[in-house]
């Protein structure tokens, strides 16, 4: 591992050894120690790596061994993950937020210019299927479609 890439790349943010703990969630001696030299776990290096918006292998360099560098891809290919998963949830919360203030507003458009009908029910019915859908599909299908495709890749490999 480069221990001097991490202290590069620290010092050409203008990062304290501090900072880059606070922002990795690590020790200050944990960065200490990786910049003198001594070996860090993975774990370590992808928060690192996350923090830096680079992949493990870009910190723990191209001449390893090729079992770490399996081990690094499939690090940053959870930590990826990881990211789409965050993005989905924030797109849902973001229409949760944007149906609400858009079905207040129609609410209070029905009551004041038509207040013997119940128009503003429709969209607010159809637009909650939806986003009831989307929700199922980020929070409760999305593991089951990729293990789902998992399974079916391999079965079809296997042909």
């Amino acid at each position: 591992m480069s221990q001097n890439c991490i202290k590069q790349l620290r010092l050409s943010r203008a990062w304290s050894q501090e900072q880059l703990a606070e922002l990795t969630s690590l020790s200050v001696r944990t960065i200490q120690r990786i910049e003198n030299g001594e070996q860090a776990s993975l774990e370590t290096l992808s928060a690192i790596a996350a923090v830096f918006n680079i992949s493990v292998t870009d910190i723990s360099g191209g001449g390893e061994t090729a079992g770490i560098a399996q081990r690094d891809d499939a690090l940053d290919k959870q930590i990826e993950s990881a990211k789409e998963r965050v993005a989905a949830e924030s797109r849902f919360y973001r229409s949760v937020f944007i149906y609400v203030v858009i079905n207040l507003f129609l609410f209070t458009i029905n009551r004041v210019v038509t207040p013997d009908s119940f128009w503003f029910v429709w969209p607010l019915v159809i637009w909650g299927v939806f986003l009831v859908m989307q929700g199922a599909k980020v929070f409760f299908l999305q593991d089951w479609l990729i293990r789902w495709q998992q399974a079916r890749l391999q079965k079809i490999l296997r042909k």
